[in-house]
């Protein structure tokens, strides 16, 4: 598989890796058995690079993680901090970073952790030097050899690449969000700042399975948060809604060429954007894993189909998202 670089933390990283979320919590249960067979699934056809945070199931995604990767060398292991607690300014300093690590590091079996990402943190986080100088001093103390960010707006990403030490952005990027293409991946770019896409799949409307009539789990965020009412809604389908996201894939499907899935032409789309790094699909099951990794071996999109797919946006999606986040 393609590899591409984190310039700021010196490693390279499979263009399509996996994220975490599913199997710790707020999808529907997955077995640790199937979690581990869908981390072998990924690695098998390719992925060096996992994502996860230690609110997915409060640290049993990092835990199964952590399993999975003893004695397998030559993977990197993202994970996140600073939603365990309130959201606010105030908590995010020193002492409660080492305490944080200190619990992702136990979690994952490790001494040093690969990258940690603060958690989509309160916008005034972005702009405080001594939240940066702690996360300096992590690296110090070697908890941690690198560390970026997960925003959720386009003006944190730009903060958060200005700032020296900072290896990487999390940010949503997909077809129904384009709006990180203006700035975002150009400033990281040129910085030498490693952009890992998450949502690639808009929660799933991407993948073109679901229909007018698809119910979710009770336990599933694309049931409970779809207006926000337990996290940003921008993380459950990114911020569209459902029934104009379903009628945006049904534009969509007559791109998709022959022998692709809807899915695997979403991936595609992302890692045809230039300053993009690592596209982190979840998948439930080692299908779904193998799957996603199979993007990164399809033919870039056409001029042409780009320009559909914006006209796309233009139309139905951009009214409702382009300008909140």
């Amino acid at each position: 598989m393609e590899k591409r670089s984190f310039r700021r933390m010196g490693r390279d990283a499979s263009v399509i890796g996996l994220g975490a979320w599913q199997l710790g919590a707020d999808w529907g249960d997955v077995s640790e058995a199937d979690a581990h067979a869908t981390l072998q699934a990924a690695v098998d056809a390719g992925v060096t690079f996992i994502d996860t945070a230690d609110v997915y199931g409060d640290g049993r995604s990092e835990q199964i993680v952590g399993a999975f990767v003893k004695d397998k060398p030559g993977l990197t292991v993202a994970t996140k901090m600073g939603r365990r607690l309130p959201q606010e300014p105030a908590n995010y300093h020193l002492d409660n970073f080492r305490a944080w690590t200190d619990r992702s590091r136990a979690n994952l079996g490790v001494d040093t952790l690969d990258l940690v990402q603060l958690h989509c943190p309160p916008t005034p986080v972005f702009h405080s030097a001594e939240v940066f100088d702690a996360l300096d001093t992590l690296v110090q103390e070697k908890r941690i050899a690198a560390y970026g960010v997960s925003v959720e707006k386009v003006e944190e990403a730009l903060a958060a690449i200005a700032r020296p030490g900072v290896a990487s952005v999390q940010i949503i990027l997909n077809a129904f969000r384009l709006k990180p293409l203006e700035r975002v991946l150009p400033a990281a770019a040129e910085a030498g700042v490693g952009i890992i896409a998450r949502v690639p799949l808009a929660s799933g409307l991407l993948s073109g399975r679901y229909d007018e009539n698809t119910t979710f789990a009770a336990d599933d965020h694309r049931n409970y948060n779809r207006h926000g009412e337990s996290f940003d809604v921008g993380e459950t389908f990114s911020g569209v809604d459902f029934a104009t996201g379903l009628e945006a894939v049904r534009r969509l499907r007559p791109l998709v060429p022959d022998g692709v899935t809807m899915a695997q032409f979403a991936l595609r789309w992302i890692l045809d954007q230039r300053g993009t790094t690592v596209v982190i699909p979840g998948a439930r099951n080692p299908e779904q894993a193998r799957a996603n990794a199979h993007a990164a071996e399809l033919a870039s999109l056409s001029p042409e189909t780009q320009e559909k797919i914006i006209a796309v946006y233009d139309e139905l999606i951009r009214p409702q998202v382009h300008d909140k986040w």
